[in-house]
């Protein structure tokens, strides 16, 4: 993969030489073979694409993957935040009971200020595909490029994202029923949230109370257990993306599409970045939520309730949302890819 961008070329010429050498160098080049024996470009680069078209189609896939899927990070959220398994018993039965109580509005509690994240999409993508670029020109290995391009994609992201999500997170869990043996409150700000109130109403409430009381420090509160749990998922992310889509370009017949190879190879990255940050995420969303001192705080607390259970507390909703993002975004972004791909790479890729 790590080579696509060596096929460019000004001269029709020095481009078919070089997608030759790239093919017979072997399948870590980023080129592979076609069903009629024809060479493909497996990995789009940044400077293959035309930006005038990618940004705009890239916020709007995001949004609609966003509003298709938002219910279940709410469910993952509220899972999260209680205490053992005093109100929800599992995935389903929270998202019937929120239904019951509140309607399908409230599966989407906290979704408009946490659609903000589309804005901080376009910055993770372009510094993404912008080390990804730079890395290529200093000679790194496709896998190390998804890695590094990751976890600097990830530290831009939540820097951006931080304080939408302390608010988008307080507005999820506002209203859960908090057990009586719980010492923690799901509503510490105190918010009014009776119904019909519109939720620009709460999300300023939360928004003011959280100035209020910390001040701008308040809306990065969780910044570093955001880091620690965000920046090495998303970096395992992208090295696991591209290592299961090597592998299954190895084994899968020449006839599979190469779009539904790379859906399935993200939602497989999903899956195992989720196993393996799942307690950093619990820690993270409680920090934001109950308003703790430090992550120290929060892991001894979570250590405390749940012992070994910590590892898979809210895991299978994770999993399910991990793996149903993953696979949503890769198709909406790898598809974008190829619509905004130059004209003159157009006959070099395969759906």
């Amino acid at each position: 993969m790590s080579g696509t961008g060596n096929t460019s070329s000004n001269s029709g010429s020095t481009k078919s030489s070089n997608t030759r050498v790239t093919v017979a160098s072997g399948s870590a080049a980023g080129t592979s073979i076609g069903v009629d024996g024809s060479s493909y470009i497996r990995t789009i680069e940044w400077n293959m694409m035309n930006k005038a078209k990618f940004f705009p189609l890239s916020m709007l896939s995001s949004f609609s993957v966003r509003c298709c899927l938002f219910p279940l990070t709410v469910i993952k959220t509220q899972l999260q935040v209680q205490h053992k398994s005093d109100v929800y018993k599992g995935m389903i039965d929270c998202a019937m009971k929120i239904y019951r109580s509140e309607g399908v509005a409230g599966l989407y509690r906290g979704f408009w200020i946490s659609s903000v994240q589309i804005v901080s999409g376009v910055f993770y993508i372009s510094t993404y595909e912008g080390v990804r670029h730079i890395l290529t020109d200093l000679g790194a290995g496709h896998r190390v490029k998804a890695l590094v391009g990751g976890g600097c994609a990830s530290l831009v992201g939540q820097t951006i994202i931080v304080p939408f999500d302390v608010i988008s997170q307080h507005a999820m869990v506002l209203g859960m029923s908090a057990h009586a043996g719980s010492k923690f409150d799901v509503n510490p700000l105190g918010i009014k949230s009776w119904p019909g109130r519109s939720r620009l109403h709460i999300s300023m409430d939360i928004a003011r109370e959280i100035m209020r009381r910390d001040g701008l420090s308040g809306f990065y509160r969780g910044y570093t257990a955001s880091l620690m749990a965000y920046v090495p998922n998303s970096a395992m992310w992208w090295a696991f993306y591209h290592l299961y889509q090597d592998e299954l370009c190895r084994i899968c017949p020449v006839w599979v599409s190469h779009l539904f190879i790379q859906c399935v190879a993200g939602s497989l990255g999903g899956f195992t970045t989720t196993i393996l940050t799942n307690p950093l995420d619990i820690v993270r969303t409680r920090l934001q939520v109950h308003r703790l001192d430090s992550m120290g705080t929060a892991f001894r607390e979570l250590w405390h309730e749940e012992k070994l259970n910590c590892f898979f507390k809210g895991l299978a909703a994770r999993l399910v949302q991990s793996a149903a993002f993953s696979f949503s975004i890769i198709l909406g972004y790898e598809t974008i890819k190829r619509i905004a791909i130059d004209e003159q790479y157009k006959n070099q890729i395969r759906w």
